[in-house]
């Protein structure tokens, strides 16, 4: 791309002729002193630092505009109060105050993906609105030192109450329905107000994000390093891997996220094990291999997420995302769990799952009282211990937990769990995995 200097335009790089005359005094061609190798030397280093210097400040002062002017139009969410919310200028950059609670949704639409997400089938996603297969809620405490991901599975069968209509009105509420149908029915904020009732969350933040934004994410970390025991197979996603350490970027890094068909028993809740293997390794490759003190990469990191994710309008301010990364940037990789919501097979329906009701009144007062939550039980089916390391989700230097709860006797009434000001210990019927904890796939 040409650039045509302006009448007032600075010199560039590539036209540095000096004017004969300085303040109207003529340059007199004489014998130049000799110079000290020394003195030219440090001289010469101080102008490349200083060119560096303006260079980089160009550079990002570019990075910060293009990244503003990418950020789409916010989504407006209607919180479970029936109060709207609206975005707020943050006058000076620092860490979110208290609590964060943010819910992040990934669509399987194939509207406007383009290349190979033109086609529709069954298999592989629909158009319009889409459906949301993968619904994690981040949930921060409020003292910054702990962290939950709850991932909701796409089939379990749950009460959704009354969403704002995509045309406007309202749709009715429903007492059953699969969670992954709450994007076509109403919307992000429809995701929302049906995840606030599971986990007893207010949830103030939304995103929205596509197949492109998967493979625009791990592009800009420079691929995630993940570990197959076994190999993996699923023709349904085009992924063929083998056994062992792989690095994955682009289509490949989304059709390892996507794969149902090749991860242990083939369920939606194998896929959920493996998604979350994914994302603590991104985890681990962003804090350990400096990608965040990385200017550049924290520059295409932002571009990747606002010109591939639609962020509700709580978070459209720049100054907002930067105040999120400054919140997590606290807390280790030892106090980040990632955990299946509680579930439990569907009596009437072998292809469907229900809440784990006692479990999941376990973790919804946990979250509610802002508890640091740790795990009793396995690793999800698709996903098992990397060779040499500690197999149970809680082995990690996380504080000693109080005692698993005894569970409730069939057909008996579910007792509400003691808040205490202690870690709560999930029943063992929970499974996830820490962000510090090595995993690997395990294929079906």
């Amino acid at each position: 791309m040409n650039h045509t200097p302006g009448p007032h335009a600075h010199p560039t790089e590539g036209s540095l002729r000096r004017p004969r005359r300085s303040h109207g005094v003529a340059i007199r061609h004489g014998r130049l002193p000799r110079r000290r190798p020394r003195t030219f030397v440090v001289r010469f280093l101080v102008a490349l630092v200083t060119v560096g210097m303006v260079s980089t400040a160009s550079v990002a002062a570019y990075a910060v505009l293009d990244t503003v002017r990418s950020i789409k139009p916010g989504i407006h969410l209607v919180t479970a109060k029936g109060k709207s919310l609206t975005a707020q200028n943050v006058a000076t950059v620092g860490a979110e105050s208290g609590a964060v609670n943010i819910l992040l949704a990934g669509t399987d639409t194939r509207t406007g993906q383009g290349g190979q997400f033109n086609t529709q089938d069954e298999l592989s996603g629909s158009s319009g609105a889409g459906s949301n297969d993968v619904t994690m809620v981040l949930h921060v405490s409020s003292d910054h030192q702990h962290a939950e991901v709850i991932s909701i599975p796409r089939d379990l069968m749950v009460p959704i109450p009354e969403c704002p209509g995509p045309n406007g009105g309202t749709v009715p509420a429903t007492d059953q329905a699969m969670f992954n149908t709450t994007l076509s029915r109403g919307g992000l904020s429809c995701i929302v107000l049906t995840a606030e009732q599971l986990t007893g969350l207010t949830i103030s933040d939304a995103a929205l994000i596509s197949f492109d934004g998967v493979i625009a994410m791990s592009n800009a970390v420079g691929g995630v390093t993940v570990c197959l025991a076994t190999p993996l197979d699923d023709p349904y996603v085009g992924l063929n891997l083998p056994a062992g350490t792989q690095t994955l970027v682009g289509a490949q890094a989304l059709a390892f996220v996507r794969s149902r068909h090749g991860i242990g028993d083939g369920s939606d809740l194998g896929r959920i094990s493996n998604q979350q293997l994914f994302l603590s390794a991104l985890l681990r490759k962003m804090t350990s291999a400096g990608v965040l003190s990385n200017p550049l990469t924290l520059y295409q990191l932002a571009h990747a997420a606002v010109t591939n994710v639609q962020l509700s309008d709580t978070l459209t301010q720049p100054t907002t995302l930067v105040s999120l990364a400054l919140t997590l940037k606290t807390v280790s990789l030892s106090n980040i769990v990632f955990l299946q919501f509680p579930a439990a097979a569907d009596p009437d329906d072998p292809n469907r799952v229900v809440p784990a009701t006692y479990a999941a009144s376990v973790l919804k007062s946990a979250l509610q009282n802002d508890a640091p939550i740790t795990l009793t039980g396995t690793l999800g089916s698709g996903t098992v211990a990397a060779p040499g390391t500690t197999p149970a989700p809680s082995g990690t230097a996380a504080p000693t937990p109080t005692a698993a709860p005894t569970p409730a006797p069939t057909g008996a009434a579910v007792p509400t769990p003691v808040p205490t000001s202690t870690d709560v210990a999930l029943p063992s019927s929970v499974t996830g995995q820490t962000a510090a904890q090595q995993t690997c796939t395990k294929g079906n």
